[in-house]
């Protein structure tokens, strides 16, 4: 299979995103509203729901965190016992038309789309549809799947998700509820997960991670296979192929998307991240007093260090939960005040330390910058940065958000640059090796684009 370097494009997709489908329950929203809870951390600018009762579908969408946007009234509004929910961030401003689910009616029949990932031959599918008198209504990917489906819905849901999933190229986990049968798909490659389960009365689930089954005390049956078509209906579960490709997980779930209690591509994040902290002790040991995390996704790789170092493990800098992720902010100066609102040392007890910090991957300099003047300014004498993953120095093509390329802090930069930048005494990656043994499964399995540059899927370059 072919490999392509990075070039530059005009706009790299920068959403990221969480699904959630339930079917065959009598309260289907209300648990999709528990699922995109514990989905949380995938999107923090929009949540929706859709339900269906077997006539007609409800919807509830809006801008906010989950439990913004739905009260107890908005869940007893989504009847039904088939639903679907999706929560998103992205680079810039939603406008409330983008929120997904995206639903449209066609003929008489209800679909409704909610998407993670990015379809890389947007433009042109986009303009084929424009062409055929297609009128567009949002910027999302998942309009162009309504479209298509409304133009082959005369020959059949199948044949029709075959035909459209086949034309549609990209990294995607989706899912679709036509009517009242929910449909999950994702792309060839795997690039994003998805995975099913089954609640003890006998529905299903459908989720972007593991974590979403076990709050609604769903038990885990399998992954949807890359390439895979999931029909789910009153006559149970039945799967449509795709032409499969070789699998392109996304290393980055692993490293810092994914919730440390989940189940990613068949492998736990949390211990798949204290491999990755014990293969950074393996590749770099440094005298310390203590070792610390950049709380909370560093913490699982610092604790692999700190028992694989013998070097103590503290808690130096004290996280408020109350605050999103920092890397998805719009603006330096944004993701500046989040770190310093959302991360404080303990100054008294870091004093005069020598402070091994172990990161996840050092994403934005502004918000390394940002955490390391914080350290300073608490007095302590040294500080190594180690990160548990290799150099992010390109963008990611594939439904991940990360800061525009000149604002990642390794593009372009040597690691004694990157030390004088952020005033450290020493500075180490993790081994691409290293990572990939850590996180399992070979090597090959993974997209590592955002580290190396090679893109297993080619990207627009002239995408708007």
């Amino acid at each position: 299979m072919e490999i392509m370097p990075y070039q530059s494009t005009k706009r790299i997709p920068r959403d990221k995103c969480g699904v959630f489908g339930i079917f065959g329950h009598p309260e289907a929203a209300r648990l999709a509203y528990f699922g995109l809870y514990a989905l949380q951390h995938r999107g923090q600018k929009s949540a929706g729901i859709v339900s269906h009762d077997g006539y007609r579908t409800w919807m509830h969408r809006g801008i906010g965190l989950v439990p913004v946007v739905f009260t107890e009234e908005n869940l007893l509004y989504l009847k039904g016992s088939t639903a679907l929910g999706h929560v998103l961030d992205s680079s810039g401003d939603i406008a409330t038309v983008d929120v997904q689910p995206f639903t449209a009616t066609h003929k008489g029949r209800a679909i409704s789309v909610a998407h993670n990932g990015s379809i890389t031959n947007i433009r042109e599918l986009r303009q084929e549809l424009q062409a055929q008198g297609a009128i567009f209504h949002s910027a999302t990917d998942s309009e162009v799947v309504v479209h298509f489906l409304a133009r082959c819905g005369d020959m059949g849901l199948d044949a029709a998700l075959q035909t459209i999933f086949s034309k549609i190229k990209g990294a995607f986990s989706l899912l679709l509820l036509v009517d009242d049968t929910l449909v999950a798909v994702r792309d060839p490659r795997g690039f994003r997960p998805l995975c099913l389960g089954r609640l003890h009365d006998g529905g299903y689930v459908v989720a972007s991670e593991t974590c979403a089954l076990d709050l609604v005390e769903a038990q885990y049956l399998r992954d949807i296979e890359p390439g895979e078509i999931l029909l789910i209906d009153s006559n149970g579960l039945r799967s449509v192929s795709l032409e499969r490709d070789h699998p392109r997980f996304c290393i980055f779930e692993q490293v810092y998307f994914a919730r440390p209690d989940s189940n990613i591509f068949g492998i736990n994040v949390y211990q798949s991240r204290k491999r990755m902290g014990e293969a950074l002790a393996d590749e770099r040991r440094i005298d310390a007093d203590l070792v610390m995390p950049f709380p909370d996704s560093g913490t699982c790789a610092a604790l692999g260090y700190a028992q694989a170092a013998g070097i103590p493990f503290e808690m130096g800098i004290i996280r408020n939960h109350y605050i999103g992720r920092t890397f998805i902010q719009p603006t330096q100066s944004d993701r500046a005040s989040a770190v310093r609102t959302k991360l404080n040392p303990v100054r008294s007890f870091l004093r005069g330390k020598r402070v091994i910090i172990v990161d996840d991957s050092a994403i934005s300099g502004a918000t390394v910058q940002s955490k390391m003047d914080a350290l300073h300014e608490a007095g302590v004498k040294e500080v190594h940065l180690l990160v548990s993953c290799p150099p992010i120095q390109f963008p990611c093509a594939y439904g991940i958000h990360f800061p525009a390329m000149d604002r990642l802090l390794a593009h372009g930069k040597s690691i004694d640059q990157i030390c004088k930048y952020l005033g450290l005494d020493s500075l180490h990656y993790l081994s691409l090796e290293g990572m990939t043994a850590a996180a399992g499964g070979g090597s090959n399995a993974y997209c590592k684009a955002c580290m190396d540059g090679m893109y297993p899927l080619a990207i627009d370059p002239d995408m708007e």
